[in-house]
């Protein structure tokens, strides 16, 4: 029966470093329909090495990317950074977004500015966002 679902997207990838965030994130995107598959990175080391390695292979890839600002080891921002090297092909199929609990107004701004992000979404992520379009 859930092969009928029509999904906005077949991935979706999920980078945040709390466990509880990813849960949210990923819990709204599945009873949204915007993900097919959700692919979860607690690491934006990680989940770039993913990207690394599939660039080649597009079935692989997600077409859309929520990212956390504030992480260890590699902050979102230090992620769009090295996002901003991988093919412009595979970039203009990738919707960003960076999903934060920052109010600083340099941090949205800064995600506003950046050419790779589509929006900045505060935490949590709602329903309503991805159902308005998103």
């Amino acid at each position: 029966m859930s092969e009928n679902i029509q999904h906005k997207f077949d991935k979706v990838m999920v980078i945040d470093d709390t466990p509880e965030d990813i849960y949210i994130t990923s819990y709204v995107i599945a009873k949204t329909n915007y993900g097919k598959e959700i692919l979860k990175f607690d690491l934006a080391t990680e989940a770039l090495d993913y990207l690394q390695a599939n660039i080649n292979n597009p079935s692989l890839l997600p077409q859309a990317i929520f990212v956390d600002i504030f992480m260890p080891l590699m902050t979102g921002f230090e992620f769009l950074d090295e996002y901003e090297k991988l093919p412009d092909e595979y970039k203009s199929n990738c919707t960003v977004y960076v999903i934060s609990s920052s109010f600083d107004e340099r941090d949205i701004n800064r995600a506003r500015s950046n050419k790779n992000v589509r929006a900045y979404i505060e935490k949590p992520l709602r329903r309503e966002f991805l159902e308005g379009g998103g």
